[in-house]
């Protein structure tokens, strides 16, 4: 577990870092780095899913599982969910000017989780005792939480316990979930992230809002195709 603890320190410390930073912007300047933000998760999220599709990636079945996740994720409805957890953050930390800390826990929750390193990296972690990559994955993070953190506020921070649940899970089962984690699983799951990746960085930039959390339950939808295929 150790590179999964580094990895949710140096969010938590990249978070008050980029807390200070926020609040010395003019709100020009945030304007200008929130589209910059927009922009690169956009950038992101296409280039995840473009590699994962050249890479072998098949298209009906990451077309069938954000179909399916969807209507999973809005028949829960985990956006209501997730907004109404933030508002209970929001009472909590007693922060006037912070209005929506679930899409800073949403957005970094997603950008930080949803990828090869954080699945590999966690596996290495419970198989082989090494995290090289998680401390990689660490210092990747810490600089996106900065940046997050100066445009989203502090809901990133937060962020910090998905990575500890979700990364912290892996490398506690890693053994068992080995067999299902396949190549070709997590070819899908990353072309799915880059996907709902890709849709923050629309709502980011105010294109188009969509419901992203809605969506998450596709991530589940690949292991188990592959698992009975």
């Amino acid at each position: 577990m150790l590179g999964t603890y580094v990895n949710t320190l140096v969010i938590i410390l990249g978070s008050i870092l980029g807390l200070l930073i926020k609040n010395g912007l003019k709100e020009k300047y945030k304007t200008i780095v929130m589209n910059g933000v927009g922009l690169s998760v956009l950038f992101i999220g296409m280039s995840t899913t473009l590699n994962g599709i050249l890479n072998g990636g098949e298209p009906i079945l990451f077309i069938i599982s954000i179909v399916i996740g969807g209507l999973i994720g809005e028949f829960i409805d985990i956006d209501l969910r997730l907004n109404r957890l933030g508002d209970s953050l929001q009472n909590r930390v007693g922060r006037g000017g912070e209005h929506n800390i679930a899409k800073g826990f949403v957005t970094a929750s997603l950008i930080f989780c949803v990828g090869t390193m954080a699945i590999l990296g966690s596996l290495e972690s419970g198989l082989q005792g090494k995290h090289d990559m998680l401390y990689a994955k660490s210092v990747l993070d810490g600089v996106t939480s900065i940046i997050l953190t100066s445009t989203l506020g502090i809901g990133v921070i937060f962020s910090s316990i998905a990575v500890l649940i979700y990364q912290g899970s892996i490398t506690l089962l890693a053994k068992f979930i080995e067999p299902v984690l396949t190549v070709e699983t997590i070819r899908e799951i990353s072309i799915i992230g880059g996907i709902l990746i890709f849709s923050l960085g629309l709502n980011l930039l105010n294109i188009k809002k969509i419901k992203t959390a809605n969506y998450l339950p596709a991530i589940l939808i690949p292991p188990i195709y592959y698992l009975f295929i």
